[in-house]
């Protein structure tokens, strides 16, 4: 797939402000804690717009990770092509963030519970690519849906444990209207860990993943080839973006009919992936949606059996 054109970085940032209204805006000279939820978002992300003219991924989006204190982080901004409404209504609910979640190669099934009381979700890792959903790691989250303000949402996942003595998941996505048609999400991910789990890391990044980066361009080569962030901070960058893409796959394809909602956000969400093969191609198309119809298909059959015990 081409990728599309970027506009001359002043005339991409010329396009984008007057785009989102802010446009000799005075908002920034206010600090975050005296502005709402949603106009604090919107400045955050006003603040980037000068570094996203030639950033690499052809649209107005930031991808930052740090590693810091046995704890890694990775967070992006984007704008996207959905009502602020729309994005609301489509990810308020455990079970809807299991079919988001759900979408990456290594996610091989997500149980989610929506009660309002006890609003939780447990997703199944793979411990290998050619895992079998019984062979994986779970992680348990806690699910909290924030609605603070009329032009703003937060949603925060949680999980105390991890496999390997990783700990403090979180998952964290915000979302303020851009303006009529289109919004600004921030989405984080991050997790702790201990010796056990940084032995486990080093030897696979010495190893079988010892050819993986991440998207951050930390030096470049004499005749201009980037060099990209490895180690922890490159496995977070391509976990973080694979659960962002993961997010607009998922929008996109609500507006699919019924029956081919679900084959449409898996390829959707490949398609965007292959968009950057350096990072997260893993494997070709057809074995990705092969793999993903058996992961259903044991799903359907858990619960069939699950509502006949």
């Amino acid at each position: 797939m081409r990728r599309p054109r970027l506009a001359p970085p002043a005339a991409f940032l010329a396009a984008l402000l007057a785009l989102l209204g802010l446009a000799g805006s005075a908002c920034a000279a206010v600090p975050d804690s005296a502005r709402s939820p949603g106009a604090a978002l919107r400045a955050r992300f006003e603040a980037m717009l000068p570094s996203l003219g030639d950033n690499g991924f052809g649209r107005p989006l930031a991808l930052r990770s740090r590693e810091a204190g046995h704890r890694v982080e990775g967070e992006v901004y984007a704008l996207v092509d959905h009502r602020f409404a729309e994005v609301e209504q489509a990810l308020h609910e455990p079970s809807q963030w299991c079919d988001v979640l759900v979408l990456p190669f290594n996610v091989k099934r997500c149980e989610a519970d929506d009660a309002p009381a006890r609003s939780r979700l447990r997703l199944f890792i793979a411990r290998r690519k050619d895992s079998t959903p019984d062979d994986t790691y779970r992680l348990d989250f806690r699910f909290r849906d924030a609605a603070l303000a009329p032009d703003f949402l937060r949603i925060a996942l949680a999980a105390p444990s991890g496999p390997f003595g990783t700990h403090d998941y979180r998952i964290a996505l915000e979302a303020a209207p851009a303006d009529a048609d289109r919004t600004i999400l921030h989405l984080r991910y991050s997790y702790g860990y201990g010796l056990a789990s940084q032995m486990a890391m080093q030897l696979y990044l010495s190893t079988v993943g010892a050819h993986n980066v991440g998207f951050t361009v930390e030096s470049r080569e004499p005749g201009g080839k980037p060099e990209y962030v490895r180690g922890m901070r490159g496995v977070m960058e391509r976990n973080t973006m694979r659960y962002f893409l993961a997010i607009e796959a998922y929008l996109a394809s609500r507006s699919a009919p019924a029956a081919s909602r679900e084959d449409a956000r898996l390829k959707a969400w490949f398609e965007a992936a292959d968009r950057y093969p350096r990072q997260l191609h893993e494997m070709d198309l057809d074995r990705y949606l092969a793999m993903k119809h058996r992961d259903l298909h044991w799903r359907q059959g858990a619960r069939g059996l699950a509502q006949r015990s």
